[in-house]
């Protein structure tokens, strides 16, 4: 069940990431306008095509193919790793990690770059940084995996599901 539970949310996750794209990019025509005002100064998309790591990192490097090959070995790394866990919360953020990872992957395979597009400013502080649902999988899915490997929660066990 651990497997079913990790491939379940990674393929939600995946999906949830290509869809928002579709909408954001395509569909709102973002690659195009560059920014639309959502919610100013709290939530705009904001069109940045990263070439490169975290925050645009390593973007000179030109190394898209070493950025198509680690998110892979990460998400196997991490399937195996899950494989034997019990209970919901380590399968379900291990998907998270696993499909926003693929995500992102995906991007450099057919666009050469990440399509990011969520930017957040708050309090006078302008961001100048985009990301997309993809990352938000990641970072969640890395804090409950952090929080369910070091806590001993009372989990569900497999029998109880």
């Amino acid at each position: 069940m651990p497997m079913l539970r990790m491939i379940v949310s990674a393929l939600i996750a995946f999906s949830l990431n290509r869809f928002s794209e579709v909408v954001i990019i395509y569909w709102l025509d973002l690659a195009s306008v560059h920014t639309i005002h959502v919610w100013p100064p709290y939530l705009n998309f904001v069109m940045a095509w990263n070439t490169g790591i975290d925050f645009g990192f390593l973007s000179n490097y030109g190394g898209r193919w070493l950025f198509v090959a680690f998110p892979i070995a990460v998400s196997l790394g991490l399937i195996a790793w899950v494989r034997n866990k019990r209970g919901w919360i380590l399968p379900l953020a291990t998907g998270a990690v696993v499909g926003g990872a693929l995500g992102n992957a995906f991007d450099r395979v057919a666009y050469g770059a990440v399509a990011d597009y969520l930017n957040m400013s708050c309090c006078g502080i302008n961001n100048p940084y985009s990301f997309n649902v993809a990352d938000v999988l990641i970072t969640c899915g890395t804090v409950f995996i952090v929080i369910g490997h070091k806590t001993k929660l009372p989990l569900p066990s497999a029998s109880s599901s």
